[in-house]
C-alpha cells in the first residue's frame, strides 16, 4: 500500500486529490487545520483524519509522529494547503501569507524527511501556482497578468524556489512543483473562474503517482514545464 499525506485536504483540490488517490488503493492522510471539518472529511471520504496546522511546529510534528507510529513510513507528501492573501497589503499579511503557503512547506517536508527516506518510491508535490512565474505574470495573454495577488504571487514563488531545492538536496526522493490549472474552489470564487475541480486534482495525482524513474527537480502544468 500507499502511505500518502495531503495537507490542507478538507476541501477543494486536497479533498478530490484524496479521493482519487484513495480509488487508486492508496492509504490516505487528511491534514487539516481545523479537528471538526478535517475529521468529517476523512469519514466522508474513507480516509484517516490527522491534525496539522502548517503554521503550527508543534502541529506538525504531532502529524508526522502520528504516520510514523501507525505506518513506520510516508510514500508520499502533497503539500497543498495554501491561503490566497488577498486582503490588505502589509506586514501581518505578508507574514502570514509566506508562513502559510512557503515557510509551511519547510516545516512539513523537514519532519516529513525521514519517514520518506523510508520509502521505496518517495514523492513530494507541492501545489503551486503560475501565478508566482515571472514569465506568466509580466504576459499579458495569461490570466495571471490581470491577477493582483502579490502576497500569494510572491509566496508561490517561494514554493516553487523551495521544491527544487529540496530536488537538489534530496536526490533519493522526488520533488516536483506543480501549476493544478485555474480551478474553481472558494479561493477563486471572488474572481468567479475555475474549472471542475476534479480536473485540477487529477493532475496533482499524476505528479503523486510518478514510477521511481519520474521526474524531479521540476516546474509545470499540464503543458509541460512552465517558465519562470
Amino acid at each position: 500500500m500507499t502511505i500518502t499525506l495531503i495537507t490542507g485536504a478538507n476541501k477543494g483540490i486536497g479533498f478530490e486529490t484524496a479521493r482519487q488517490l484513495l480509488d487508486l488503493g492508496h492509504v490516505v492522510y487528511v491534514g487539516a487545520r481545523d479537528a471538526e471539518r478535517g475529521e468529517k472529511a476523512a469519514a466522508t471520504l474513507g480516509a484517516r483524519f490527522v491534525q496539522l496546522d502548517v503554521t503550527d511546529d508543534t502541529s506538525v510534528q504531532n502529524a508526522l509522529a502520528t504516520i510514523g507510529a501507525a505506518e513506520g513510513r510516508l510514500d508520499v507528501l502533497v503539500h497543498n494547503a495554501g491561503i490566497l492573501a488577498n486582503g490588505d497589503l502589509d506586514g501581518p499579511a505578508a507574514l502570514r501569507a509566506f508562513d502559510t503557503n512557503a515557510v509551511g512547506i519547510v516545516r512539513v517536508t523537514e519532519a516529513a524527511l525521514p519517514l520518506l527516506r523510508k520509502s521505496s518510491n518517495p514523492t513530494v508535490v507541492t501545489v503551486s501556482s503560475s501565478a508566482g512565474s515571472f514569465w506568466a505574470v509580466n504576459n499579458p495573454e495569461r490570466p495571471e497578468y490581470h491577477l493582483p495577488l502579490a502576497l500569494y504571487s510572491a509566496s508561490k514563488t517561494a514554493a516553487t524556489m523551495l521544491t527544487v531545492q529540496y530536488a537538489k538536496a534530496q536526490p533519493g526522493i522526488k520533488f516536483n512543483a506543480i501549476e493544478p490549472g485555474t480551478t474553481a474552489t472558494d479561493m477563486t470564487a471572488d474572481f468567479g473562474i475555475g474549472r471542475p475541480v476534479a480536473e485540477s486534482a487529477a493532475f496533482v495525482v499524476r505528479f503523486a503517482t510518478l514510477g521511481a524513474d519520474g521526474p524531479t527537480g521540476t516546474y509545470q502544468d499540464e503543458n509541460g514545464v512552465l517558465p519562470w
